[in-house]
C-alpha cells in the first residue's frame, strides 16, 4: 500500500491538449519521501496538476451532473426494473450498491485530488521561495486550499463521515488507514481553513484565466455554501433507516454564510448582465464571463473531456457514428422531472429553455419527446455556432465547462442566511437579502412583468419568514434546474421526503387517469394537456428563439394546458402512456423510479406511507468496496448498506 500511496502523490500527468496553455503539465516532476519546491515554475506545475483531477469523467466531467444527480421534483430518471440492478448503479433510485464500478472511480478521483491539493499545500509552505507578501504564491496557496475544500466537501454531502487527513500521504508513516472523521468537524475545519486563505487571494478579474481559476468570490462562495452544509440538515446513521437531524449549533454556520455571502456580493466584481439563456449558450461555445454569473468554471478541455453538452440538452441520433451536420451525436441522458415545467410562472423566461420537449433523429429532423422525462437543455453542442461545432462524427468530450456555483446562488444563499439568522427580513440586512432575491429574479422575467412578478411577487413573498423560505425553495428549484443542486437543497432544509412522496404521487396519479382510476389529487392534473400539438419550421436563424441556428424546429401550440382542436396543419403526439392496458396498471417506469424510498408494483409501500410522518431518503452513498477491503475493517458501511 505503501507504493500505492506514492504512485498516488507522484505527479505524472500528459495531457494531450491545453486550454489557452492554462493546463499544461510537465511530465518531471516526481515527489518521493521529503521534497520541498524549489522554484515558482515547479509550483505552477505541480497546481495544474490539482486542476487536472477536477477534469475526470468520473467526477466532475460527468458522473457528478448525470450518476450522482439522485431523483427529485427537478432531475429525474427512469427506473423500470423492480429489483436492484445487478451492475448496483441505480444510485439515482437511492438504490445502488458498494461494488457498483462509478462510485470507486469517483471515491478515488475525489481523493487523488485531495492528495495533490495536500502535496502542494505542504511543499509551498515549506519552500524557501514562499512567504506571505507574495501575492501570486498566497493566491495559489489559496486556489489549492478551496479546491481541497471543493472536494472534500463533496465527498461529505454525498458519503457522511468520510477520512480526512491535511497532509500528504507521505507524511504517515506506518499509518496508512486514515481515520473516518465527523462530517461536521470536517466542515468546520474547511471553513476556518478558507478564512484563512480569503485575504491572500485575488479576484477573477485580475487572473489570468478568470473563473477558470479559483478567485476570492469563490472562496467567499465556498465558506457559504459549506456554512449552510453545516448549519443545514443531513442524514445520520441512527436507528433503521437513520436520522435527518442538524446541529445546535447551526444558526453559528448561518451567520457565517451570510457574512461570506455577502463579502462576494459586496465586492462588486459578479452582476447577472447577461440573459438567463446567454450564460449557458456562451458557456456551449467555449467564452468565458469574469464579471457576470459564473464565479468558478471547471475548465475543461476541447475534444479531451466534459460531457457537458453530450448528457445535457436534446438527444441526436447519427448513423455509425455520423450525423449529416456539423454537430455530431449526443445522448441526452441527463434529463428534468415531466412536471417541473409546469411549476414554473408562465411568463418566466427560464422555463423554455431549461426545458427541452424534442430530440432530433439520423436525418437532422426535430421528433417530439414522448417519455418519462424532458431534457435538459441547459447546454447543449447544439447551441455551438457552427464555426465551433466538434464534427459529424464527434459524441463526447465536448470540452464545455461546468459552471461549479454561479453569482444567483451566492445572492440566494445570502439570501436564505439573512431569512434564518434574522427571523425574516425585518432586521439589518433585511432589506439587502431582499434585492439579492430580486437580481435573481428581475432576469427571469421581461422588464413589462417587472412590477407584477418580480416586485410584487417579491413583496408578498417578504411578509414572513416562512413565506421568504417557501419562495427561496421554489426560486432555487426554477434558477438551478439540471445543475444538480435540487436534491443537496432539499437535503439541508430536510423536505426530501415529502418531495420526493409528492413527486411519485404526481406520477402515479397521472399515470392511473390513463386508467380510469382517478385517485385523490388528480383534480389539479386533469387540465394538463394529454396531447401535444406542434408544427415543424424552418430554423428561424433567432438565437432568442432557438439556441441552434441551422437545424429544423418545433413549434407547439399552448403545451401548457390541455386543448381540443389547435386548428389546422398541426401535428399530434400523445403524452403520458404511462399506463399499461394489458396489465391494467402503471408501467414500470412509474412504479420504480423513486424504489429505494418509495414505490408501487407487488411490494409497494406508498400506501402505508404517512406523507406528515415520512422516513427519510437514503441519499447517502456507500463507500466503496476497495475502500472497505484496503481499511482492514476499519471503515463500514451503514444505512443498509451490505
Amino acid at each position: 500500500m505503501r507504493k500505492y500511496i506514492i504512485i498516488l502523490s507522484t505527479i505524472l500527468i500528459s495531457l494531450a491538449s491545453c486550454k489557452k496553455n492554462f493546463l499544461e503539465v510537465s511530465s518531471d516532476s516526481k515527489y518521493e519521501g521529503e521534497y520541498v519546491f524549489g522554484n515558482k515554475e515547479e509550483i505552477n506545475r505541480v497546481l495544474t496538476s490539482v486542476y487536472a483531477s477536477l477534469m475526470s469523467n468520473d467526477t466532475y466531467g460527468n458522473a457528478f451532473f448525470s450518476t450522482f444527480a439522485l431523483n427529485s421534483d427537478v432531475e429525474f430518471t427512469a427506473f423500470s426494473n423492480e429489483f436492484t440492478n445487478i451492475s448496483g448503479e441505480d444510485f439515482r433510485a437511492f438504490d445502488g450498491a458498494q461494488h457498483a464500478p462509478s462510485i470507486q472511480r469517483f471515491w478515488n478521483k475525489q481523493y487523488e485530488g485531495i492528495e495533490r491539493a495536500n502535496i502542494f499545500i505542504d511543499g509551498v509552505q515549506s519552500s524557501p521561495v514562499f512567504n506571505t507578501g507574495d501575492k501570486d504564491l498566497t493566491q495559489q496557496l489559496g486556489e489549492a486550499k478551496v479546491l481541497r475544500a471543493m472536494f472534500y466537501h463533496d465527498l461529505v454531502v454525498m458519503f457522511g463521515e468520510v477520512p480526512f487527513n491535511t497532509e500528504s500521504s507521505m507524511k504517515l508513516g506506518k499509518s496508512f488507514v486514515i481515520p473516518m472523521t465527523d462530517r461536521n468537524e470536517i466542515l468546520s475545519f474547511l471553513i476556518e481553513d478558507l478564512r484563512g486563505a480569503a485575504s491572500g487571494m485575488k479576484y477573477a478579474a485580475a487572473l489570468d484565466h478568470g473563473v477558470e481559476r479559483v478567485s476570492k468570490e469563490f472562496c467567499y462562495g465556498m465558506i457559504a455554501r459549506m456554512a449552510l452544509t453545516r448549519g443545514g440538515y443531513a442524514l445520520y446513521p441512527e436507528g433503521a433507516s437513520g436520522a435527518m437531524k442538524r446541529m445546535p449549533d447551526y444558526k453559528n454556520y448561518y451567520q457565517i454564510a451570510m457574512q461570506y455571502a455577502d463579502s462576494a456580493i459586496s465586492s462588486g466584481m459578479h452582476s447577472l448582465n447577461k440573459s438567463y439563456r446567454n450564460v449557458f449558450i456562451d458557456e456551449s461555445n467555449y467564452v468565458v464571463s469574469n464579471a457576470d454569473d459564473p464565479i468558478f468554471e471547471i475548465p475543461f478541455l476541447k475534444r479531451s473531456s466534459s460531457n457537458v453538452g453530450f448528457n445535457t440538452g436534446p438527444a441526436v441520433a447519427s448513423v455509425e457514428g455520423v450525423t449529416v451536420h456539423p454537430f455530431g451525436g449526443s445522448g441526452g441522458g441527463m434529463r428534468l422531472n415531466a412536471f417541473y415545467h409546469y411549476s414554473f410562472d408562465r411568463k418566466d423566461l427560464r422555463k423554455d429553455y431549461t426545458v427541452g420537449m424534442w430530440n432530433y433523429d439520423a436525418a437532422g429532423q426535430p421528433q417530439v419527446l414522448v417519455d418519462y422525462s424532458m431534457y435538459n437543455n441547459k447546454w447543449s453542442k447544439l447551441w455551438a455556432d457552427p464555426s465551433n461545432a466538434l464534427g459529424s462524427n464527434s459524441a463526447g468530450s465536448t470540452g464545455i465547462n461546468f459552471p461549479y456555483m454561479r453569482y444567483a446562488d451566492i445572492l440566494l444563499m445570502f439570501a436564505e442566511a439573512v431569512n434564518e439568522v434574522e427571523e425574516g427580513v425585518a432586521g439589518p440586512n433585511g432589506a439587502k437579502a431582499i434585492k439579492a432575491f430580486k437580481d435573481v429574479r428581475k432576469r427571469a422575467f421581461l422588464p413589462a412583468d417587472h412590477a407584477l412578478k418580480v416586485d410584487g411577487y417579491t413583496s408578498t413573498a417578504a411578509a414572513s419568514k416562512g413565506a421568504f423560505f417557501n419562495a427561496i425553495v421554489e426560486e432555487r428549484k426554477w434558477e438551478f434546474g439540471g445543475e444538480n443542486i435540487r436534491w443537496k437543497d432539499l437535503v439541508r432544509w430536510n423536505l426530501y421526503s415529502k418531495v420526493v412522496y409528492d413527486s411519485f404521487m404526481e406520477y402515479l396519479i397521472v399515470a392511473s387517469m390513463a386508467g380510469g382510476d382517478f385517485m385523490a389529487g388528480s383534480d389539479k392534473y386533469q387540465t394538463l394537456p394529454v396531447n401535444k400539438f406542434y408544427i415543424r419550421k424552418t430554423n428561424p436563424v433567432n438565437k432568442d428563439i432557438y439556441p441552434n441556428t441551422t437545424l429544423p424546429i418545433i413549434e407547439f401550440y399552448n403545451p401548457w394546458e390541455a386543448v381540443l382542436n389547435p386548428g389546422a396543419g398541426y401535428l399530434t403526439a400523445t403524452l403520458y402512456d404511462w399506463y399499461n392496458v394489458d396489465t391494467s396498471v402503471p408501467r414500470a417506469q412509474i412504479l420504480y423510479s423513486y424504489r429505494g424510498f418509495i414505490k408501487g408494483g407487488p411490494a409497494a409501500n406508498w400506501e402505508t406511507l404517512d406523507r406528515n410522518n415520512l422516513p427519510p431518503v437514503r441519499y447517502i452513498l456507500p463507500l466503496p468496496n476497495s475502500a472497505l477491503q484496503l481499511s482492514n475493517g476499519a471503515y463500514k458501511n451503514q444505512y443498509g448498506y451490505n
